[in-house]
């Protein structure tokens, strides 16, 4: 089948020094095994426009791989109804998804799976890759930070892969490859996608007690997992007869939207933009697992890049002879302020503040990683050490000890300041979370309101029918 030659995913292999911006093809570099799969095409000996696929529609290729079957019930009609009724929003879903729907409908049909699947992260996002529910549920998938470890997606200082697409698409196919094993039907485990494998196992339990079918529509299950498949099955019936619901779906072609360059060495964000020469918020919609301005070689990091742009950027970034990275990190050793900590470090106390997003009246907890400026001390690249275990730990300082009060006069009573011993470690938390996903563990916001424009989407606990903007 000519798609499979054609539908690539390019891996551009760079590599080499920091100091002087040359990163030559024949250094050695880490590849994460999630990605071995991909077929990769050196830039050096091969040319991007050879590789396009013929013009085709990837609208047809998605509903040539339909293999579920339409619910019919009053329910998926009313998300129909629902969705056919706001047009725009479809649009704006639609839309966002262009970026996205090639790369996981490949990664679907390589693993025999219906592509029906490839529509869920209408569902579950509307396609923002930063969407944040009010359970901290993140990304296309909206992993909860517990499931997200289950699924060895990194949740660092560095980076959140939950919002990586590359590595966010592989865990959540793993997943539902899991459940659907483990149901043996793609709407139960969609339900348990949703809702966790262990409460829908209860459930079926008690309806075989009760002598009652086990299937998808006989189980008792709360109205947000019930709305579920027939949310996806609605984003089915749109996708298969578009015009019959007024809706019009955006020219898909048949080819690669973006390229995934290997990072050979440290590079600035801002550097990587520049010389891609694409604006901000294209990079950062095709690259929102980023949280800090550097992106890290020895976290095996990836950028991906508009299909068009791989050649601009290794052009740009052969003629560039300055240094890629301008950030170190360092490890404190002991508690200390802002304050402190910036003047041991030797860095100013508001760019220290900033780039590692530290609020106002909050102490740094000894073992933090800190993100600063690079200086001839700290010339290299961040280490593989911090790059995957860099975390960062807060608190509030202790409260004045009280003034000693003069010999037979009442002191006032000082109370003790909320939380002043509860640290605040993004690392802590996740790990006090952690449950292995074989429990159950359910994924507690999905399909609610978001608002796109903001710096992180956030997805409600609305049991109605998704509102991401």
């Amino acid at each position: 089948m000519l798609w499979r030659y054609a539908a690539i995913l390019l891996i551009a292999a760079l590599s080499g020094c920091a100091s002087t911006g040359d990163w030559s093809s024949d250094a050695p570099t880490r590849k994460d095994p999630r990605t071995a799969r991909a077929k990769r095409v050196n830039l050096q000996n091969q040319s991007v426009s050879d590789l396009y696929a013929p013009s085709s529609n990837l609208w047809i290729r998605i509903r040539d791989g339909f293999e579920m079957e339409p619910m019919n019930t009053p329910l998926e009609i009313e998300q129909v109804r629902w969705l056919s009724a706001r047009p725009d929003y479809v649009n704006r879903s639609m839309t966002r998804s262009s970026r996205y729907l090639f790369y996981i409908v490949q990664e679907v049909n390589a693993r025999n799976m219906p592509t029906e699947i490839a529509l869920l992260p209408f569902v579950e996002s509307a396609f923002v890759t930063n969407a944040k529910s009010s359970a901290k549920a993140m990304g296309l998938w909206q992993f909860m930070p517990a499931t997200g470890k289950d699924f060895r997606l990194t949740q660092n200082v560095f980076r959140d892969e939950r919002r990586d697409v590359l590595q966010s698409t592989d865990a959540a196919l793993d997943y539902l490859q899991r459940l659907h094993n483990q149901f043996g039907s793609w709407e139960l485990a969609l339900a348990a996608y949703n809702w966790g494998a262990g409460n829908v196992a209860k459930a079926q339990k008690r309806n075989l007690a009760a002598g009652l079918p086990t299937d998808y529509l006989s189980l008792t299950m709360p109205k947000e997992t019930r709305n579920y498949v027939p949310k996806l099955m609605a984003y089915r019936q749109i996708v298969l007869d578009p015009q019959a619901y007024g809706i019009v779906l955006p020219d898909l072609e048949n080819h690669p939207y973006f390229v995934a360059v290997d990072v050979g060495s440290d590079i600035d964000v801002d550097l990587a933009i520049k010389l891609a020469e694409i604006p901000s918020d294209e990079f950062h919609s095709l690259n929102p697992s980023f949280n800090k301005p550097v992106i890290l070689s020895n976290a095996n990091q990836q950028i991906l890049l508009p299909f068009g742009h791989a050649e601009i950027f290794q052009a740009n970034l052969k003629q560039y002879n300055k240094p890629l990275s301008s950030w170190a990190a360092v490890q404190v050793t002991k508690t200390e302020s802002v304050d402190q900590a910036a003047k041991t470090l030797g860095v100013d106390v508001d760019t220290l503040r900033e780039v590692n997003g530290i609020p106002k009246g909050m102490r740094i907890r000894s073992g933090s990683t800190l993100l600063v400026p690079k200086t001839s001390r700290r010339s290299g690249d961040i280490s593989l050490a911090m790059a995957e275990n860099g975390s960062l730990s807060l608190d509030k300082p202790a409260p004045p000890a009280p003034k000693k009060c003069a010999k037979g006069t009442k002191c006032p009573v000082v109370k003790p300041v909320k939380g002043a011993t509860k640290g605040i470690s993004s690392a802590n938390n996740a790990a006090s979370q952690h449950k292995s996903a074989s429990t159950g563990l359910a994924k507690s916001a999905k399909n609610g309101s978001a608002n796109a424009s903001s710096s992180t989407a956030k997805v409600s606990n609305s049991k109605g029918a998704s509102k991401i903007q």
